[in-house]
């Protein structure tokens, strides 16, 4: 037996920004089947020159992927949605911490999600709920030290 629920899309995002995330979405897919070395050495590249992203930022971020696609607004879109909001960040200049983990209470239970400021983003969960596994933060600076 199923439960019904209904998907919430964000409404009200910005035509520009709907485009810029159809945009990241086929790469954002495209590297939810990679193997989680495989994402990480490729997100590790991306963020480069970056400066992190405020909440407000991956915020508007995760809502424009959530309008453009069902994959992403769904339950089991977590890893498609953090990886093309992370992208679309990115696409503005900035980068959210990209977090894998796990919930710590049972059932266990894997999920993907963006970190900006400190906070999960867009979570209806504490702040605490989901323990780290991986993550790509954003560049501790974005020149290289002088000698």
């Amino acid at each position: 037996m199923t439960t019904p629920s209904a998907l919430e899309r964000p409404t009200g995002v910005p035509f520009t920004r709907r485009l810029a995330a159809r945009l990241v979405l086929l790469p954002a897919v495209g590297l939810s089947f990679l193997p989680p070395r495989r994402i990480r050495a490729v997100l590790d590249v991306v963020r480069r020159g970056a400066t992190p992203a405020t909440a407000a930022q991956a915020k508007s971020a995760r809502d424009a992927m959530c309008a453009v696609s069902l994959l992403c607004a769904g339950p089991k879109g977590c890893l498609p949605r953090s990886l093309g909001a992370a992208l679309l960040c990115r696409l503005t200049g900035g980068w959210a911490t990209w977090c894998t983990g796990a919930s710590v209470v049972p059932p266990f239970n894997a999920h993907a999600w963006l970190e900006a400021e400190g906070r999960p983003i867009g979570e209806d969960v504490p702040d605490d709920y989901f323990a780290r596994l991986l993550a790509v933060e954003p560049p501790t600076s974005n020149r290289p030290s002088r000698r």
